[in-house]
């Protein structure tokens, strides 16, 4: 069970089409560059790394370093903690319509 607090932290960091955007990329194709955002979003690399700062943060993303670049993935982790989350906010009667 999370925090209120690092659930809000979590909602709160998905809460911008950029770095929705981002999560979303990342479920399909897994570490992925920062540099390689960019095209996708049409914003600049520093924007892009400020986006993926608070991913970071808010712990839905990870990272690891290849050579010179960092990869992200969106953390397993979190995706679970989120649909738990969504779990519990469910009406009993969408809960069991699902």
């Amino acid at each position: 069970m999370t925090t209120n607090q690092s659930s809000a932290a979590m909602l709160k960091s998905l809460g911008h089409p950029v770095r929705l955007g981002i999560v979303r990329a990342l479920a399909v194709q897994p570490e992925t560059c920062a540099c390689d955002f960019t095209e996708l979003f049409a914003v600049s690399q520093p924007t892009i790394s400020q986006h993926l700062k608070v991913l970071r943060e808010a712990g839905v993303v990870s990272t690891r370093r290849r050579g010179v670049q960092i990869c992200y993935s969106v953390r397993p982790e979190a995706i679970a903690e989120l649909r738990e989350l969504l779990e519990e906010l469910a009406p009993a009667a969408l809960a069991d319509a699902g």
